[in-house]
This record gives structure tokens, C-alpha cells and sequence, in this order.
């Protein structure tokens, strides 16, 4: 039945309907599918296309209701640069409100869905090229929401990608579609965090969109700097969600948070310097923020002993970190008695000791894999 079903559903060359191709044993097994229904179920297999022709009317009138204030076009005609800006145009106008972006994501799949049910219709052949906007639209804003599920850890590189297959299929492959020029950006040629990039997001055009650009750039720069340092990449990651959060609640305007998010861009920029400025190896700083605390007995150890103290965590844990070692919990046990033993060496404050433990073995396991790779 699945087979039936999956073939009716094509469209085959210039015919105006789906087409069953036959092949030895479908009639039988056929048959014998539809016997597992009861005839008044059988009677009443499949909706009429006149339906499903009106839910998926329906269900355009309402998308089109919700863009009536955005100047939106599908002319499928138009060259490769005019498609990104029809595409960047509806993005920026939905993502310019929380329920008006949610909305559109659900009437857009229910649109697509109908569409695809009954794609063979003149009145489906009539709106195909809004169907078609609106499903990319849905598609690229679904992209940059991928954040922590593994499917949207490619960044902008994949969103480009994205962007290049659906602006159109006449594109040449080696066509190169530059997301930060279609936002109205500078690209910049070797951070996305540059002093003259952040500077150049107050200006630029299309605000909605480079939001959500510049959150999910960076969200991968505190993602890349987890690989490093726990308990920086854990602070960025907060005070990220918290300002994305005040915007979502209207407690920010788009002016606004695209401030916030440059200025948090421009200090996680300069955690690039800490290490000069400490004195530090990078990996020392690591356990220094691991074992800092913005508490007065820790802070009267004094900023010498905490990096005596980060030194010697990089040694124990360089000690013990093996490529198999947090499969291993004696090898763990080992290293949360020689921490505590060693934090004890330099008076660290007891109270705050288990907090520092738990840190420490969070960066070593990070450490161990960086060891390992």
C-alpha cells in the first residue's frame, strides 16, 4: 500500500497527474492491504482532491495574510541576486516578531504539506511559485534555529549553502552566495568578530535578519571556545540567552539587542588577550577561571597564587589525562583527590573547594580530548 501510495503521489514527465508504475506482484499484495480495512473504511480511503484543493487555498490565504504588510514577490524569472533579496526580504519581515515567526513556520508546513497532496491541480500549478517562496523562507529561518541538536553545527558556512540551493536551481555551481552582503554586511576577511565587522552591523541593512545572523554567529564562537575553556564559554553562553531572551520578551527593541549582541561580540573577542594579559598559556586559563571565583576569601588568596595554582592544575591533569581516561573512574578518582589535595596546598577557601573540584574535572575532560585529538 505504502508503494502505491508513494507512486500515485509522483508526477511523471508532462503528465498531469500521478502515474502507477506497475511492477510484478503490486495487484496481490495490493489487495491484500486494503483487506485489513473494513469496507466502510474502504468506501471511504482518501480524500477527495476538491479538499484537499481548499485546505491548501486556505492555508496560503492565511500565510499571505500574515506577510500583507511585507512587499514580497515570487517571480520565479528574476536572476540569482533579485531571488536572495525576494527570499531576505520575507525573512527580515517575519522574524521581526516572536508569534508572527512561529505562525508562519506552522501554516508554512501545513501550506507545503497540502500543496504536495494535491500538486498536480490547476489551482496548485497557479500559486506553486508562492508555495516555493515561502517553503525556502521557512526553510532558511529553520536553519539558523538549529543550534544544540548537532544538525546546525556546520554555521554559516552551511547557511550559505542553503542559501545558495534555494535561490535557484539556475545557479552555476561555483556561484558563490554571500550571506553577509545579502544581510546588508561587510563580510569580514578573517574574524567574525573584527572590531570593523561589529562596527558595521549599527548601519547595516535588513536589522531582523542580522539578529538572528549574529546570534547564531555567535552561538558557534562560544561553541568553538567550549573546546577550550568551560567556564567562558558557559558565561557567554547565559548572558547570550539572557539578551536573546529580553529581545523575544519585546523588553529590547532590534536596535537594541543587535547593541547587546555587539558588545557581547566585543568581549568575547578580547578573552582572546587574556592570556597575554595574565601571563598565562591558554590552557592556564582555562583552570584559572575554573578555580576564580568572584568571592572574597578566594580573592585574598591573591591573583599570583591563583595562577600558581592554574599552573599546577595543567601538570596534574597533563599527569592524568590519557585517551581512555573518562571512560575510567579510578583514573577520575585519582584526579579529584590530587585537585583537593592541591587547592588545600594553597589555603584555598574549603567552603568553595567542591565547586572548584567539579569545575577543574569538567575543563580536564575537555583537556583530555584536546590532548588526544
Amino acid at each position: 500500500l505504502m508503494q502505491a501510495i508513494a507512486r500515485v503521489n509522483r508526477t511523471f514527465r508532462d503528465k498531469p497527474g500521478g502515474l502507477v508504475v506497475d511492477y510484478l506482484g503490486i495487484a496481490p499484495n495490493l489487495r491484500k492491504a486494503l483487506a485489513e480495512y473494513s469496507p466502510t473504511d474502504r468506501e471511504q480511503a482518501g480524500v477527495p482532491v476538491e479538499q484537499m484543493v481548499a485546505v491548501m487555498l486556505e492555508k496560503l490565504d492565511v500565510v499571505t495574510s500574515l506577510l500583507h504588510a511585507a512587499a514580497w514577490s515570487s517571480d520565479p524569472s528574476v536572476g540569482p541576486d533579485a531571488r536572495l533579496a525576494q527570499l531576505l526580504d520575507v525573512m527580515n519581515f517575519v522574524l521581526a516578531d516572536p508569534d508572527r515567526k512561529a505562525r508562519f513556520l506552522d501554516q508554512t508546513l501545513a501550506l507545503a504539506k497540502a500543496f504536495a497532496l494535491c500538486g498536480a491541480t490547476d489551482e496548485a500549478r497557479g500559486i506553486r511559485d508562492d508555495v516555493k517562496l515561502f517553503a525556502d523562507v521557512r526553510a532558511l529561518i529553520v536553519k539558523l534555529d538549529r543550534e544544540g541538536d548537532g544538525a546546525g553545527s556546520g554555521g554559516t558556512a552551511e547557511l550559505d549553502t542553503a542559501i545558495a540551493q534555494l535561490v535557484s536551481e539556475a545557479v552555476v555551481a561555483d556561484e558563490v552566495i554571500d550571506i553577509y552582503a545579502a544581510a546588508g554586511i561587510d563580510k569580514p576577511e578573517l574574524s567574525i568578530l573584527s572590531e570593523e565587522f561589529l562596527d558595521g552591523l549599527v548601519s547595516a541593512e535588513r536589522p531582523n535578519l542580522q539578529v538572528e545572523l549574529l546570534r547564531r554567529l555567535l552561538d558557534d564562537e562560544i561553541r568553538s571556545q567550549r573546546r577550550t575553556n568551560v567556564v567562558q564559554s558557559r558565561r557567554f553562553s547565559e548572558l547570550l540567552d539572557e539578551a536573546i531572551n529580553r529581545y523575544t520578551n519585546r523588553a529590547l527593541s532590534t536596535a537594541e539587542i543587535i547593541a547587546a549582541l555587539v558588545d557581547l561580540a566585543k568581549e568575547l573577542r578580547a578573552t582572546n588577550d587574556r592570556a597575554t594579559q595574565l601571563g598565562l598559556t591558554q590552557e592556564e586559563v582555562a583552570f584559572y577561571d575554573a578555580v576564580y571565583q568572584n568571592d572574597a576569601a578566594v580573592l585574598e588568596l591573591g591573583d599570583d597564587t591563583l595562577k600558581a595554582i592554574a599552573h599546577a592544575l595543567v601538570d596534574a591533569v597533563r599527569e592524568s589525562a590519557t585517551i581512555d581516561w573518562n571512560l575510567k573512574e579510578s583514573v577520575q578518582a585519582a584526579l579529584r583527590a590530587k585537585v583537593k589535595r592541591l587547592l588545600a596546598r594553597y589555603d584555598y577557601p574549603p567552603d568553595k573547594e567542591e565547586r572548584a573540584i567539579e569545575l577543574v574535572l569538567e575543563q580536564a575532560e575537555v583537556f583530555a580530548a584536546a590532548e588526544a585529538a
